[in-house]
């Protein structure tokens, strides 16, 4: 009826109207992408070139030389265009199929008895087999009502409809009748066993069964006759967890993880599902689609990019006059009018155009690249412009059309069709926007500048500008003494002898000055150039500036001034002497006399104690009020300090011990040189000789007969002079050699050893007239007694 079938209109509208509202979400799993080409009128953006112009310092910084600079500087400007552009267009990657706004696998086969849960691939439902889920065969029967018995050994399973067997891993054969053989092992014995001589191979798992004395995974090492350790069966790096399960590494499954996963499957174990769209493959370790050529993408579901394609879309297509390339392979897909590789070849022939090539190009053949041929439109060569061809480029414009701005500068001319410039003297770089680099000048800076010290060469005629410090016309010649700066125009100001620089003005010091103007001597102990130095003194006001000399404070010499003045003078230098009096010292700075106590004036000349050595004995000190202490042997005290002054002979605090053995004189000073062991007088050292010995230090023997006797006393009548002549001269104090006795003061005489008393006793010589003195002198010096 009519209502019925505007209700039937109705329907189909809305449902026309709800299809159209329904779009594919992009982040579905199973949306793929590719391109799709449209044409549309734009307004498009460019970099308008223009030239900026400064002035900046030229290359030399302290210069006041301007430079001019040009800077190419780029602006967005926009024209309209008609442009063909690419744009995505999503739809259901390859075995899926829109349903709304969802992708859903799409099933050759309808499942019958289960559901498509992948493309061509049945879930079937409990009790139900085959592709399509459609038998209700068991595993033992097959074909039209499950009348056909299933004849497959080893455990293999026959296929519900056709019969055929599906053998387990590890057997092979039409009926599944064959075990693998040697070396492979698992489903179709594809595998290859990798265990070594010591064992073999599961047909089933792979797994390395060992012989006896052999361990390890693949039974590879040999034990000793005893027990062999545990062994893991578990290979591809799988780790056993006890009671023989392996877990498994990435990529790998089965009892010894020696199976690798079935695609679409990855990770530990083949635990996870990862799919691949577009005949991508999975990685079974990582999971990651490896896609195939023409596709990229997480899944493999985005189509190349235009301009590109191949394997992970790294080709560069090469097509002309605006055809597009195949995603896959990169074969060009030409646009009407044109062939070949890279639809290049236009269809009609060389001059004409349009459906049946019946058509003239009115083109300027020598000006045109090219002529449409279907639309007879003129491509101009660079530099050409207008309908045909037929027109220079206008000023200041070059390239395809025209339409590329020159960006010549600094005088620069533009090549119409190149864009290159030609550039005027001193000028060079893509724009002639560069001056010549230093040293050069000229057309194409092609001439080399002659300045020898020059800040600046001027890039067109090759002018020097000098550097300061030097002038001429290729400033070779240095500023003359005093000057300079520019043109040497400026006069030098720096003193004491500095130095200064042609370049600058600045000073250069002489050692021992500073300051710009090198007009400051150096600060108190500092010296040398820029005052650098540290003075090495140690009582000094400082050092000389330029030298580092010390100069030493009064009272001091030497090259730090670390010794004081020599004895008896002062002052600086040391150049004064000193006048005082009575010993007393003199300070080395000021020359000012120290008295010794008791004496004072400006020479230490007068002294009240004078009258304790002269008048007064046996008293010193102050008013000679002090008694002096008991010095024994005759000995005085000392005036001032009452110290006991000792006679010959002694020594101690009070003069109370004898010199020494060996020792003599005055404060025991004397060393005793007798020979032969013998022992000296400790008061003036005369050597007291042993039996047989005689002379001053006893080295002259003695003879036992009375001629030689007789002969060296020379004293047949005991003539004094004879006996006399061979006392020594330390003993002229003690006795007159006359024929008087000796005097009140004469030394004790020495005891004459027993053993000269027998040689006496024996050798007896009479003389007369002779006084006892005298004999006892001969006897003493010779060891004879004179009778």
């Amino acid at each position: 009826t009519m209502q019925s079938l505007q209700t039937c209109t109705v329907l189909l509208v809305l449902s026309v109207l709800i299809g159209l509202s329904w779009s594919l979400n992009p982040r579905d799993p199973n949306v793929c992408s590719l391109w799709e080409s449209f044409t549309t009128s734009v307004k498009e953006s460019y970099a308008h070139p223009y030239d900026q112009v400064t002035e900046e310092p030229c290359s030399e910084p302290r210069t006041s030389y301007r430079c001019t600079r040009h800077r190419i500087t780029y602006k967005t400007a926009y024209r309209q265009a008609v442009k063909m552009d690419y744009r995505r267009r999503y739809q259901c990657c390859p075995g899926y199929y829109e349903s709304r706004d969802n992708c859903v696998p799409r099933c050759t086969k309808e499942c019958v008895h289960g559901r498509c849960v992948a493309p061509d691939r049945c879930q079937c439902e409990g009790g139900w087999r085959g592709d399509d889920c459609s038998s209700a065969c068991d595993d033992q029967h097959w074909g039209p009502g499950c009348g056909q018995l299933c004849k497959c050994e080893n455990g293999g399973l026959c296929n519900p409809v056709t019969g055929t067997c599906q053998c387990p891993p590890g057997y092979i054969g039409r009926r599944c009748e064959d075990p693998c053989p040697p070396g492979t092992f698992g489903k179709g014995c594809l595998q290859k066993c990798q265990c070594g001589t010591g064992g073999s191979c599961n047909k089933v798992t792979g797994e390395c069964l060992c012989r006896e004395n052999f361990t390890g995974t693949f039974c590879e090492k040999a034990c000793p006759r005893s027990r062999c350790p545990l062994r893991c069966p578990c290979q591809n790096g799988g780790i056993c967890q006890g009671k023989g399960i392996c877990a498994c590494p990435p990529g790998w499954t089965g009892e010894v993880c020696t199976e690798r996963c079935a695609e679409g499957r990855f990770g530990p174990n083949c635990a996870n599902e990862c799919v691949c769209h577009n005949r991508g493959h999975c990685d079974p370790e990582t999971g990651h689609c490896q896609c195939a050529e023409g596709f990229t993408g997480n899944r493999c579901s985005e189509e190349c990019r235009v301009g590109s394609y191949g394997r992970d879309c790294k080709g560069v297509c090469d097509c002309a006059n605006g055809s597009r390339c195949y995603n896959i392979d990169g074969g060009c897909l030409c646009e009407p009018g044109f062939s070949g590789p890279q639809c290049r070849e236009r269809m009609c022939r060389h001059g004409t155009y349009g459906l049946q090539c019946e058509r003239t190009c009115r083109c300027h053949d020598t000006h045109t690249l090219s002529c449409h041929p279907l639309k007879g439109e003129c491509t101009c060569q660079p530099g050409w412009a207008g309908l045909y061809c037929n027109e220079t480029c206008a000023r200041g414009y070059y390239g395809h059309g025209c339409l590329e701005p020159c960006l010549c500068v600094n005088g620069g001319v533009c090549d119409s069709v190149s864009g290159g410039c030609h550039c005027a003297p001193g000028y060079t770089g893509a724009h002639c926007e560069s001056p010549c680099k230093s040293g050069t000048y000229g057309k194409d800076c092609s001439l080399e500048c002659s300045c020898s010290n020059s800040v600046y060469c001027s890039p067109i005629d090759g002018t020097c500008f000098c550097k300061e410090g030097w002038r001429g016309r290729y400033c070779s010649m240095p500023c003359s003494k005093g000057t300079w700066g520019p043109g040497c125009n400026a006069t030098c100001q720096c003193a004491n002898g500095a130095l200064c620089n042609p370049a600058d003005g600045s000073c250069t010091c002489s050692p021992g000055w500073q300051g710009p103007l090198c007009d400051q001597p150096c600060p108190m102990g500092t010296f040398g150039p820029g005052c650098l130095k540290r003075c090495d003194c140690l009582n000094a006001d400082g050092c000389q500036g330029a030298s580092g000399q010390c100069q030493c404070l009064p009272g001091w010499t030497g090259a730090r001034c670390a010794q004081t003045c020599p004895e008896d003078t002062w002052g600086r230098h040391c150049n004064q002497s000193c006048f005082c009096q009575n010993s007393a010292t003199c300070l080395p700075h000021s020359g000012a006399c120290v008295c010794l106590p008791g004496y004072w004036g400006p020479t230490c000349q007068q002294s009240e104690y004078r009258k304790c050595l002269i008048l007064i004995a046996g008293v010193y000190g102050d008013q000679c009020s002090i008694t002096c202490p008991s010095c024994a042997h005759s000995s005085s005290c000392h005036h001032v300090t009452g110290q006991c002054v000792c006679t010959l002979g002694y020594t101690g605090a009070l003069c109370e011990q004898a010199c020494p053995v060996g020792l003599y004189g005055k404060q025991c000073t004397g060393v005793c040189r007798c020979a032969h062991n013998s022992s000296c007088h400790h008061q003036d050292g005369s050597c007291l000789c042993p039996p047989g010995w005689t002379g001053p230090d006893c080295t002259l023997r003695k003879s036992g007969s009375i001629d030689f006797l007789l002969h060296t006393l020379n004293i047949c009548m005991c003539h004094v002079p004879s006996c006399s002549s061979d006392v020594p001269h330390s003993y002229h104090h003690y006795y007159n050699p006359s024929y008087h006795t000796l005097t009140w003061s004469r030394p004790p005489l020495p005891h004459v050893p027993n053993n000269q008393d027998r040689a006496i006793k024996a050798s007896v010589i009479t003389v007369t007239s002779v006084s006892s003195q005298l004999c006892y002198t001969c006897v003493l010096y010779t060891g004879y007694a004179c009778l």
